[in-house]
Order: C-alpha cells, then structure tokens, then sequence
C-alpha cells in the first residue's frame, strides 16, 4: 500500500487529496521507483481546472508528469534512455502519470539515471522545463552565433532555455524582472528590463536571430516580430490567441514536439551532469500540502521549480 495524490473533482487545488492505492509489480520494462521528490507544473493544475475538459469518468484524476528517486523493483532486462536499470539505481522519470505519490510504476523508457551533481528535488524538476525549452530552441534553429531574444527567462523554461542556449554557442538576450538580473548573468546571458522602450534597449545591445516568447504578452509577441523579419525564427509556449496572425508557431508538444522532446533528454541529462545546466528550486512541501503547493504556483511568481517531498 502506498499514497498518491488525485484530483476528486474539478476545479481549484482544493479538489487535491491523498489516497491509499495498491501498485503491482513492475511487468516487462517497467520499473517501481521509490519518490523521494515531485515536480510540479502548470499543466498539472490545467488538467483538474476544467479548462481542457471535465469528463467525470477520468475522476479521481492522478496528478503528476514527473519524479526523482530510487528505483524498488525492476523487471529483468529494464533499460532506460541512460541504460540498464537495477535496484538501488537513483533516478529521473517523466511522461507518468500520477506523480505526486510515494512510489510510481513507470516504463523503463521514461527512466534515466540521476545525474550526482543535482539533487532528488532539483532533478525532479529537470526535464520537462528542459525538453520544452530544446523544443523552443530547436524549432528557431537557435545554434552557435545567433543572438536569441529571450522573454519571460526568469521562470522555470525560461531559466532553462537560458542555459541550453547558451551551451549551443549562443548569444542570449533575456527580459526579467532587475531582482532575477544576476542569476541570468551567472549563466552567461545579457539580461534586460520588460517594460516600455523594450525594443529600443534590445537593438542596443545587438541584431536578433530568434525570439522564444514563454509569457504570451502582446509586448513580447510585437517586440518579437519587429525585430525578426524571419517568422519562423520566432515561437511561443503561451501567446496562443494572436500568434495565427501573427504568423510564428505555438509549441504545445502535441504538435509532433513530444518527440523532440524525448529525444532531448539523454543530451540534457549528461549536461546535467557536466555542471553546464542548474535547477532553482523555489520551494519543496510535503506530499500532502499540494493544494497549498499549486496555490502558488497559480500565483505565476515562483522562482524556479515547487517540488513535493514524500
């Protein structure tokens, strides 16, 4: 018997609650792997709001696309994308569903080994930021001499894309708040204030060769497309109602992304692992405060990744 948390209805995070559940024994290519950290994700709150549907039949909901810990059991011959899994192995699972438990079954395809230079609750918030911010990048062709106008960079993508960018050999411009300046320019980029004259205080510091919007502001989109003529140099995870005119793609991972963003993850955890890419942590709350947890994170001013700790 272990716990999870679920969604018993829909609506706000006060539809999240604990229950006891039964899993069984990993089957062939599956493994169980014991939580020891929780990422968490706007999406996570999208899929009990009732904004991307609210079928009853679904109900109660599990909630929770990716972990950290150690794995408990595995089948005979479990491989993940970083190799051969066994008992003891410490690892990061994503595309699960039902995270925010004490154990999870998880295919062995979705399990890679923890890199020792991030922490349990640090790698459990790894590669979704990571895999949709190689997205952003790979579908703008973002590589070594662009110069990559970054808005929104302070957030979990944000921060991520920052640092990926910068690997590829780019030059990256990024819009944050003056209290966020510091930490984007220990990870090499040329930060820069939102606001009016935003345009201006950008083509001072250079031509752009691509723009990566992750908070849909009409700003953001418009000061994208003034300064790159290429529109397909340009995309957004959130400026959703005007980027069809607009004419630059929305990333959603249903659009084919989902595979590019798998295919990121043994690159993005061997960086990981060579110090080149860091996770913030804003706050780490127990399993049973995720209510609490997600009421934050609507609140849009985390700094970095909310965690759930088992």
């Amino acid at each position: 018997m272990t716990r999870a948390v679920f969604a018993e209805g829909y609506g706000g995070p006060e539809v999240l609650a604990l229950q006891d559940i039964t899993l069984p024994e990993p089957g062939q290519g599956q493994v169980l792997v014991d939580v020891r950290a929780a990422g968490t994700n706007p999406i996570d709150y999208k899929l009990y709001s009732g904004d991307m549907g609210s079928d009853p039949a679904k109900l109660p909901l599990p909630i929770g696309l990716e972990v950290a810990g150690v794995i408990a059991a595995a089948a005979p011959g479990a491989t993940g994308y970083t190799g051969p899994l066994t008992v003891g192995d410490e690892v990061i699972v994503t595309n699960i569903s039902g995270g925010y438990a004490e154990q999870v079954l998880a295919n062995a395809s979705d399990v890679g080994h923890k890199p020792a230079t991030l922490s349990f609750e640090q790698a459990s918030g790894l590669l979704l930021v990571a895999g949709t911010a190689w997205h952003l990048l790979t579908k703008t062709a973002v590589g070594t001499g662009d110069t990559v106008l970054i808005h929104g960079a302070s957030g979990g993508v944000g921060l991520m894309a920052v640092q990926l960018a910068v690997a590829r050999g780019a030059k990256v411009i990024a819009t944050a708040s003056a209290a966020r300046h510091d930490q984007l320019r220990g990870y090499g980029a040329e930060p820069i204030a939102y606001g009016e004259g935003l345009v201006d205080r950008v083509r001072a510091i250079g031509a752009v060769d691509a723009a990566l919007d992750l908070v849909g502001t009409d700003e953001a989109l418009d000061t994208s497309v003034e300064l790159i003529a290429d529109r397909g140099r340009i995309a957004t995870i959130a400026g959703f109602a005007r980027a069809g005119e607009l004419g630059i793609a929305v990333l959603t991972g249903a659009d084919g992304g989902q595979a590019i963003r798998d295919a990121s993850r043994p690159e993005v955890v061997a960086l990981a692992a060579d110090g080149k890419l860091e996770v913030t942590v804003d706050k780490a709350l127990p399993l049973k405060e995720a209510p609490e947890a997600h009421r934050y994170l609507q609140t849009g001013h985390a700094r970095g990744k909310v965690v759930l700790v088992p």
